[in-house]
C-alpha cells in the first residue's frame, strides 16, 4: 500500500522538488505505518531531495500499473505488479478445510501465510473474496460471511 502510494504521489507532484526519506531495510516492521514513533522521530533528519532518475521511475512504474488496471498491487521480485482479482482465491481455498472454520480464522491464516516481507493484502479485501467463493459455490457458509467473527465456511464436501 505505501509503496502504491508513494507512486502515485510521485506521479502527482510531476516537477514540483520534494524530499523523501528511505526506510528501505532500516526498521523490523515491514510496513512503514506501524513503525514505533521512536523509529519515525530517529528519522528526522535523514530525508533528500528525490533525484531525478528516481522521480522518473516512480512516476514510470505507476503509469504502467494504471495502464494494467489491475485489483490487486501486490510485491514481487520485480517491484510492485498488478494481480487479477483471484490472484488470494487459491491461498484462501488452501486454508479453508472440510470442517466449519471462522472467517475470521481463514483470513488471518492466509494474511500470515502471505505477509512475508511485506503485507500482500488487507482483512477487508481477503472477506471479499471469501464472500466470492461463496458465491461461486467453491466454499460454503454457515451464516453472514460479512460477519467474519460469526461466520463459518468450509470446502463443499468430496463427491
Amino acid at each position: 500500500m505505501e509503496l502504491a502510494f508513494f507512486l502515485a504521489c510521485a506521479d502527482r507532484l510531476d516537477d514540483r522538488p520534494y524530499d523523501i526519506v528511505d526506510v528501505t531495510g532500516r526498521h523490523t516492521p515491514a510496513v512503514v505505518s506501524i513503525i514505533p514513533e521512536a523509529g519515525l522521530h530517529a528519522l528526522l533528519g535523514s530525508e533528500r531531495p528525490i533525484s531525478i532518475a528516481e522521480k522518473d521511475e516512480a512516476c514510470r512504474q505507476w503509469q504502467r500499473l494504471k495502464a494494467e488496471n489491475a485489483p490487486f498491487r501486490i510485491v514481487s521480485d520485480g517491484g510492485l505488479v498488478s494481480a487479477p482479482i483471484d490472484y488470494f482465491d487459491p491461498l484462501l481455498l488452501e486454508c479453508a478445510k472440510t470442517d466449519w472454520r471462522k472467517c475470521a480464522r481463514i483470513v488471518g491464516e492466509a494474511m500470515s501465510y502471505d505477509m512475508e516481507p511485506y503485507f500482500q493484502v488487507g482483512d477487508l479485501m481477503l472477506l471479499t473474496r471469501i464472500l466470492a467463493l461463496v458465491e461461486a459455490g467453491k466454499l460454503l457458509a454457515d451464516g453472514d460471511p460479512w460477519d467474519m467473527q460469526a461466520c463459518r465456511v468450509r470446502l463443499p464436501a468430496a463427491e
